[in-house]
């Protein structure tokens, strides 16, 4: 599929932005004047000369983020440019191969490519002519008659690379393309097109691919971003330091795939330092987090999905799991992540397993159930320990919302930085480490809390 209207447009100069995301966002709204944030306000280039790799865990918006870029979505808020020129405005040159290959099975070889050129408006010789040279380009000469069901994946995937690439597209947007591959025509892929790209066979300018596959983003990229979820936001965005062709069994390919392990992986841990420049020095990460992102689920839904677990042995697949709850898995993950930056479940290849923590928190009384998810809250998430240190030393134990909004801002966008402090609230008041005026927007201690911090001399 193309979302190109001409290939004769002009091309970006070096350095220049081909697309420019400027604090674009997803949501969508609730009957309840409530909304789900898919993606928080983001900034994001794609230039010239670069292969740029988008990965992220599942339910961080990539697929939707590669929507906006191309203009097949419309951010909720935000913009997107093309050269500069907002991109609903704007004349633009792009196409996407998808994982699912795409084809039409009723048309030969030649004519899935020639589709596009003929939606444009291409007479049939020019048409055949440009489809003939991209077959033989992706290797696929002497196969323009027949139909894709004659075809292995990988030469399917092939047609569905020389369709995108027939039109010319200034960028060819990718999502996860070698997925739904076997391991060897994947890896013979990707090689395939890191050569294209590096003789200049593609005619392209940039490449955009959204991928789950680390090794794949490390080996193919010369620049990655890293989503986070819940919503989807930026967690860290670098230059790859290692020079191509790139060895998966060097020092400095192995440190950044388990770089990138460990930001997908744990979401509670700050990304701080890429350990891939060439002369082994670190380089530090371009945007540092210092606020764990707080995924938004209220305590009755951790103690309900830590039951379930409980119920099952204590570890089950996330995916079965949102079966039986008939939910989505999008709207399951927010209440894992929660479970889990807690300390009550761990997450292992697509499983939940329940922790002594978890199911001590599962089998009490929601007394008790308060008092460890106090415990666990304050341990784990930074946020609350500072509401609640803020608290005890102000005289009159109230201290202003706008102060922590403050703090958050420079992390979160201003939306985002509100949600946060709403689900601390929640989280804060289920624990009952601290009460929340609506009214007077301050946070204050309960009146016990409050007595037990005079009595430590918590006062100014």
């Amino acid at each position: 599929m193309t979302s190109a209207t001409t290939p004769a447009l002009p091309q970006a100069p070096a350095g220049e932005a081909i697309i420019r995301a400027e604090k674009i966002e997803k949501y969508y709204s609730q009957p309840s004047e409530n909304r789900i944030q898919v993606i928080s306000a983001t900034d994001l280039e794609i230039v010239p000369g670069e292969i740029l790799a988008l990965l992220g865990p599942s339910g961080s918006g990539k697929s939707t983020m590669l929507r906006m870029l191309t203009g097949l979505s419309r951010p909720s808020a935000g913009q997107v440019y093309w050269h500069e020129k907002p991109i609903a405005e704007a004349q633009i040159n792009v196409s996407i191969v998808f994982q699912s290959f795409a084809l039409f099975p009723w048309l030969t070889v030649l004519e899935n490519v020639e589709a596009p050129l003929q939606a444009r408006g291409v007479s049939p010789d020019g048409r055949r002519e440009r489809s003939l040279r991209m077959l033989d380009t992706v290797g696929l000469a002497g196969f323009e008659a027949a139909y894709p069901k004659e075809l292995s994946g990988g030469m399917r995937q092939r047609v569905g690379f020389a369709r995108a690439l027939v039109v010319e597209p200034e960028v060819l947007f990718m999502d996860e393309p070698f997925s739904a591959l076997d391991v060897l025509t994947a890896e013979n892929l990707r090689s395939e097109l890191l050569e294209l790209w590096a003789n200049k066979t593609m005619p392209t300018k940039a490449v955009f691919i959204v991928t789950h596959n680390i090794e794949e983003a490390v080996l193919l990229a010369d620049r990655i971003i890293v989503l986070g979820r819940n919503p989807g936001h930026i967690r860290t965005d670098f230059r790859v330091q290692i020079p191509q062709p790139r060895d998966r069994k060097a020092e400095a390919f192995t440190q950044l795939v388990d770089y990138i392990y460990k930001v997908l992986t744990r979401p509670d841990v700050v990304p701080t330092e890429i350990p891939t420049h060439p002369d082994g020095k670190k380089v530090r990460d371009q945007r540092q987090m210092r606020y764990q992102m707080l995924p938004h689920a209220r305590p009755g839904g951790v103690a309900g999905l830590l039951e379930l677990v409980l119920d099952k042995g204590g570890r089950d697949d996330i995916y079965r799991l949102a079966d039986d709850l008939a939910f989505e898995i999008d709207d399951l993950l927010p209440i894992v992540d929660a479970a889990q930056l807690l300390g009550f479940l761990k997450v292992e290849e697509g499983d939940a397993a329940i922790t002594e923590s978890g199911a001590e928190f599962a089998n009490s009384e929601i007394l008790h159930q308060k008092e460890l998810f106090r415990e666990a809250a304050t341990a784990n998430v930074l946020l609350l320990r500072q509401i609640v240190r803020a608290l005890e030393a102000k005289s009159d134990h109230s201290v202003p919302e706008d102060f922590f909004l403050d703090m958050l801002d420079e992390q979160f966008s201003d939306e985002e930085s509100l949600r946060q402090l709403e689900t601390a609230i929640t989280w804060g008041r289920y624990a009952e480490l601290f009460d929340f005026d609506a009214a007077r927007r301050r946070f204050f201690l309960p009146k016990e809390e409050e007595e037990e911090a005079e009595a430590a001399g918590g006062v100014e």
